[in-house]
């Protein structure tokens, strides 16, 4: 349950981390610059953010009325915003984790019929209220960890009915509890075993019959596609994202994960607004990325948890000017982690990032990569009360204490959770 109040005034905030700035991805040095205000305060009302500043500026424009919430001395942050998840899955795959621990690497076992196929043997035998029932508990990990948006990538179905499926219960999850969910069509994650042999007849599937239905009934905003050599290949993921494009999806692309096969480049032909994964990119990748203006989107947690030890170049990404942003890759199979605390860590040790320019890449820089810039992502005046109270007095704790310390105090729209 949620704590509501009509008007609050936080106080007592070590460090108010804001992020206030331009609306826009934060690039370069900007991406250290975290506009902090020292015992600062913040005004809220009806759910939005009336002020935010100095407290003794802020209280004088309370209402009488108004309650009065302690920090207690810590650090608060916007909500994160977690711009690339798999929300909605069934079952888990443990034995995969544990014959990753026992050398076999993450291709070997989809090769045998593991890895994703074995996911969605699992979704399609569960019915849409038990999906739904799945993606209500994740939503309270996520929000337990201070993540109030996610986008939320279908992709376990791979048929007309399973992937509506997945769809549909992940807009339940935004409708039924405080975690705020952007639907993504990932149709083209895998071919299903029913076209083992045939990549090019699943693809036509996928553009006849699977994008005209999730766009005629509006239930995705944008569409994914895994562009991969063994998987689908430049020129079948052009063919799935022109045309969607056609049907006027904006673009998100898995490029350069395992290969660097051309598939940044793809994303910035097309005008997609992100590229996610790129730990293969190169110089080339990078520079396409920045003339074309598309988002990288790095998921450390998945490097992390197969075993490999090739991150995406981050720091290059940054010093090109390119707006990075980090996210948790939340899914049961190559990143079963909902917390961007720990993402932000890896970011840091093994990607070489600051603690501001992760806090950055996990906040403002999402928000723009969903065009939510202008409600979530930072703390200022006439956005949506999404903020977290952190248990540390400062923010670059938050990837300091990897694993994550759970907040002391989330809220969303704000309404304080109940952790």
């Amino acid at each position: 349950m949620a704590e509501i109040f009509d008007e609050f005034l936080l106080v007592n905030c070590s460090q108010l981390v804001t992020l206030a700035g331009p609306a826009r991805p934060r690039v370069g040095a900007e991406m250290r610059e975290l506009s902090i205000v020292r015992d600062g305060a913040m005004l809220v009302r009806s759910g939005r953010i009336v002020a935010v500043g100095l407290r003794a500026e802020v209280e004088s424009l309370a209402g009488g009325d108004a309650r009065i919430v302690d920090a207690g001395w810590r650090a608060i942050t916007p909500g994160f915003v977690d711009a690339h998840t798999h929300l909605i899955f069934g079952g888990n795959r443990a034995d995969e984790f544990e014959m990753r621990c026992a050398g076999m690497t993450y291709q070997q076992i989809s090769e045998q019929g593991g890895g994703i196929r074995s996911t969605v043997a699992k979704t399609r035998a569960a019915s849409e209220a038990e999906l739904a029932a799945i993606g209500r508990k994740h939503a309270d990990w996520f929000l337990r960890g201070g993540t109030t948006t996610v986008e939320a990538k279908s992709g376990y179905g791979l048929t007309l009915e399973d992937e509506w499926k997945i769809l549909r219960a992940a807009k339940a999850v935004g409708e039924e509890t405080p975690l705020r969910c952007i639907p993504t069509f990932l149709g083209a994650h895998e071919v299903p075993p029913e076209y083992f042999h045939d990549a090019q007849g699943y693809v036509e599937l996928v553009i006849r019959e699977m994008l005209p239905a999730v766009a005629r009934e509006k239930l995705a905003r944008y569409c994914d596609v895994f562009c991969e050599p063994k998987v689908f290949p430049i020129e079948l993921a052009r063919q799935v994202l022109s045309a969607a494009k056609a049907l006027r999806f904006e673009l998100r692309v898995h490029a350069d994960q395992f290969t660097c096969s051309g598939a940044a480049q793809l994303a910035a032909e097309l005008g997609a607004k992100t590229a996610d994964h790129l730990e293969q990119a190169d110089s080339a990748s990078i520079a396409a990325l920045r003339a074309a203006g598309v988002q990288p989107v790095l998921l450390p947690g998945s490097v992390y948890a197969i075993g490999s030890q090739k991150y995406a170049p981050a720091r290059a990404m940054i010093e090109a000017g390119l707006g990075v942003v980090i996210a948790s890759d939340f899914n049961p199979g190559s990143s079963p982690t909902a917390s961007m605390a720990m993402v932000m860590s890896l970011a840091c040790a093994q990607m070489k990032m600051s603690p501001a320019e992760a806090l950055v890449a996990a906040t403002i820089n999402p928000a723009c990569s969903l065009d939510l810039q202008h409600d979530v992502g930072s703390l200022e005046a006439g956005k949506v009360a999404d903020f977290v109270v952190h248990e540390a007095e400062d923010y670059r704790e938050l990837a300091y204490w990897f694993g994550g310390q759970r907040p002391a105090m989330v809220f969303a729209g704000g309404k304080r959770l109940a952790l």
